[in-house]
């Protein structure tokens, strides 16, 4: 194997090992982070194509979906606190106005009334973005339904203010966005679905293993190391060849 062809597979193997551990290093950081789902990572062999033959094989770090496991549900007692039960998912809307999906549900209330998650996103409800007017209590039913008891009126006085945009599509065809967001494969909004259940009181924690990360991205460590020590040997190869050519 000549030196070039040496160097250029030690520096392509390390830059795959880096993509994983950005991967790793991803779920890691969002170990606490409420609803989130982890990344999968993955090395396959790669032919490379191009003007002769593809005879050549390379390697490549590639991020093949979405673990959609769900996490455990922990007792808050906070009424605006809701988690999935189940399959499906909370409908928002994005700054840019397009609908995304989570099952993040620490949920609060802006100082207009805006029903947000825990990202600052508006929630959407039957008919768009979730309003709620001043209210000593709120109420999120198992389905979705919002109720409230306004300020001054009482307990007793419950009123349906909205509902949940619940939807539960085959995640086969969702996609991940970079910020955690879930939206379908064809761009188009997702249908609302009766049968998703919430829990109120409670959060989604992360799927993730925080043991099972730390402990690839130690091994994606030592291989990153080992191609960096592969591209000094072949640095150190050229240079005593380039030592003998000169004494020669």
């Amino acid at each position: 194997m000549s030196m070039d062809r040496a160097l250029y597979l030690a520096m392509s193997g390390a830059k795959q090992n880096l993509w994983a551990q950005a991967i790793h290093s991803n779920n890691l950081a969002n170990v606490t982070t409420t609803g989130f789902k982890r990344d999968f990572e993955q090395a396959r062999s790669m032919q490379v194509f191009g003007e002769s033959y593809p005879t050549r094989v390379y390697n490549m770090t590639e991020n093949p979906g979405t673990d959609f496991t769900e996490g455990t549900l922990d007792h808050t007692g906070r009424d605006m606190d809701v988690a999935i039960s189940g399959s499906g998912f909370i409908a928002v809307q994005r700054e840019d106005g397009t609908e995304a999906y989570t099952r993040e549900g620490n949920l609060h209330t802006d100082a207009l009334g805006v029903l947000r998650n825990g990202k600052g996103l508006p929630v959407l409800g039957n008919g768009g973005p979730v309003v709620l007017p001043p209210s000593s209590k709120v109420n999120i039913g198992s389905d979705g339904t919002i109720s409230v008891v306004a300020q001054g009126d009482e307990p007793s006085a419950i009123a349906e203010v909205d509902r949940l945009r619940l939807v539960n599509p085959d995640i086969r065809d969702m996609k991940k966005g970079e910020d955690g967001l879930f939206t379908m494969e064809n761009g188009t909004p997702a249908a609302p679905d009766a049968n998703v259940q919430v829990a109120s009181g409670y959060l989604e924690t992360s799927n993730v293993n925080a043991v099972e990360e730390f402990t690839n991205i130690l091994s994606l460590s030592r291989q990153y190391e080992l191609n960096i020590k592969m591209m000094k040997t072949v640095d150190d190869n050229a240079s005593a060849e380039n030592q003998l050519l000169q004494s020669s």
